[in-house]
């Protein structure tokens, strides 16, 4: 009952604690002109990581709409991590690359570099591609950083999509704060599922018709608008996601780069960089933009989505045991004795928690032990403030950024609400408790993630 209490108590403050950031965030960038960013010589100059493996499917309208972004100091490094079909081709011949001589500065220890190309074509002067033997995606990026020349990296995925103005939005925070370091920026990840997308943009949004990809939808929209947005007004976010973040390169090479030996690289990093700022009492910030910046697919099914939520567990679980000495360590600030701790209890503990209260319940009432009347009203109690909270993430989504203008799209998202708690968190606390499973296992696989791609039903498959 305490625990329960605590984590609603936890959720209530978030909830609430994200409004005033996110007013703040609106009402300072409604005076913003991004042109005067997107022109000007002295914007911060961004190499963009784009790991690719077996992406041949899609990997030409991918590269053109990376290449299309509103940026001028930009290079953009795509790692062909030893994909074993065409990908590699298709970017030669599309883009008339050639191998040239590349000196690459190895300060993080990776896989052989097989090659490095450049295009012949001056149209396409910001394309860097990597050719080199498979190390999984956390070797590629290190090998992207390696490769990079300027100051700060953007992490993106290939696969996904991204607004024409993403990285004049997310630089903006490296050149606001001028009293502590930026050393991360994370945006917000929306998914792309029934959106239509052309030549690598997205044209217009809808919300995903299957179930699946629209309750993911919601859990993004909550996760986000409200978790993120309040964690980051404390600085205490500790994650930014892999799909589209950006670092400050010198913190992330004297950290060591991506852990190859971890699935969840991207928030290990983002923890190591913090303990790091931390250890040497360095003023330092986490930044997030509200902005609805990178979209992507999210799994259409349970199959796909198990071995998500499995590696996400997994990932958290690392990163929590590499990083226990901060655990309630007062010399880690806020780090220390909120942030860790709340990923400790709320995010790795919550799902066992969920589970073996689960197994308890069947056994009472196997005995006769159970309450009835105290159980339903309990039960219609936890559900209401489930359901609640997600209406709250979509009225914030609505008054701000309002992704989903049809009626119907809102009632809809209302009513995968209602029906999340029943068919969807069971199978997410079920995936977490295998994740803990594999973890104790020593599994260290990825898993097959198969997608359908943008618009088509083709498939390509990444790992």
């Amino acid at each position: 009952m305490m625990y329960s209490i605590i984590l609603i108590t936890s959720y209530i403050f978030i909830g609430i604690y994200s409004i005033g950031e996110t007013r703040y965030y609106l009402n300072k960038n409604s005076f913003t002109d991004y042109n005067a960013i997107s022109s000007s010589s002295e914007a911060p100059r961004v190499s963009i990581i784009a790991p690719a493996y077996n992406e041949g499917a899609t990997i030409i309208e991918n590269v053109r709409s990376l290449l299309s972004l509103h940026y001028n100091n930009l290079e953009l490094i795509i790692v062909n991590d030893g994909s074993s079909d065409d990908s590699l081709e298709k970017l030669i011949a599309k883009y008339d690359l050639y191998k040239t001589s590349y000196f690459v500065d190895s300060q993080i220890k990776t896989k052989p570099v097989k090659g490095v190309y450049r295009s012949r074509k001056l149209i396409y002067r910001k394309l860097i591609v990597v050719d080199k033997e498979n190390g999984g995606k956390a070797d590629a990026l290190n090998t992207g950083i390696n490769i990079s020349s300027y100051e700060y990296t953007v992490c993106v995925d290939v696969d996904c999509i991204l607004e024409q103005d993403s990285l004049l939005k997310l630089v903006k925070p490296f050149l606001e704060n001028t009293e502590e370091k930026v050393i991360a920026t994370g945006g917000v990840i929306r998914i792309a599922n029934s959106c239509v997308i052309e030549n690598g943009r997205l044209i217009k949004v809808n919300l995903p018709k299957k179930f699946l990809p629209r309750v993911q939808t919601l859990e993004y929209i909550r996760a986000f608008l409200l978790g993120r947005m309040a964690w980051s007004r404390l600085n205490g976010l500790l994650l930014i996601s892999g799909a589209f973040g950006a670092f400050d390169k010198e913190i992330a090479i004297k950290c060591g780069g991506y852990d190859t030996e971890t699935v969840g690289e991207d928030i290990e990093l983002v923890v190591r960089m913090r303990r790091y700022m931390e250890e040497l009492d360095l003023p330092y910030k986490v930044s997030f933009i509200p902005d609805p910046l990178c979209w992507t697919e999210a799994p259409d099914s349970f199959k796909i989505l198990g071995r998500q939520r499995n590696r996400w567990t997994r990932g958290t679980i690392e990163t929590l045991k590499i990083h226990k000495k901060m655990f309630f360590n007062p010399d880690y600030g806020i780090l220390g004795v909120l942030s860790y701790p709340y990923w400790f209890f709320f995010e790795f503990l919550a799902p066992i928690i969920e589970f073996l209260g689960l197994i308890t319940f069947i056994l009472f009432a196997a005995f006769g032990l159970i309450n009835w009347s105290y159980f339903i009203h309990l039960l219609l109690m936890v559900f209401s403030f489930g359901v609640l909270y997600s209406v709250f993430a979509i009225l914030m989504e609505v008054l701000t950024y309002n992704q989903y203008k049809k009626q119907s799209e809102i009632i809809k998202l209302v009513f995968t609400a209602m029906l999340e708690p029943i068919f969807f968190h069971p199978f997410v606390v079920y995936s977490a408790i295998r994740g803990n499973i594999d973890y104790l296992r020593k599994k260290k696989s990825w898993g097959e993630m198969t997608r359908t791609g943008f618009g088509n039903t083709d498939q390509n498959t990444t790992s």
